[in-house]
């Protein structure tokens, strides 16, 4: 079995003075709707700071403030946060294919305190439930996975 694919920018794709619209990569993270609010911020962040860590370029350079203050690069691609429905992640989640970039945030991500724990319970589970899940891909794939998907409220 080969290695999956890696998705990413290559530093000459990296645009950042043309619109987030132009770049070939799109980057869309989906919360479970039903979850409040601090679980839903949780989640995404979660699955967020995993896919900054796991796609090259996605994140643009660092800026300063009139006063010199340094500010961390944002993603220059932009992310929209969609809510679903438990089903709805589910279903994108197994229809993402090997030119998409997911990270996933198990149900079981918020059940536990220790990691290794974590992992222990998501060994154990056949189907997890999803909280979150953050896709980056070619922007008609990314699309047409999450169809009209509303922002999430």
């Amino acid at each position: 079995m080969s290695a999956p694919r890696q998705v990413g920018f290559e530093p000459a794709e990296i645009r950042t003075e043309e619109s987030t619209r132009t770049a070939r990569l799109k980057w869309v993270i989906v919360v479970d709707e039903r979850l409040p609010k601090g679980r839903a911020a949780n989640a995404a962040v979660c699955v967020a700071a995993a896919t900054s860590a796991a796609v090259p370029g996605l994140l643009g350079p660092d800026g300063k403030d009139a006063t010199g203050s340094v500010h961390p690069g944002m993603p220059w691609i932009g992310c929209s946060i969609l809510g679903a429905t438990a089903d709805q992640l589910a279903e994108i989640r197994a229809k993402a294919g090997e030119d998409v970039h997911v990270a996933d945030m198990p149900e079981v991500a918020q059940a536990t305190r220790v990691y290794d724990d974590y992992l222990r319970q998501l060994g154990e589970d056949e189907a997890p439930a999803y909280l979150a899940i953050s896709l980056v891909g070619p922007r008609n794939r990314i699309d047409k996975l999450v169809k009209r998907l509303p922002l999430l409220q």
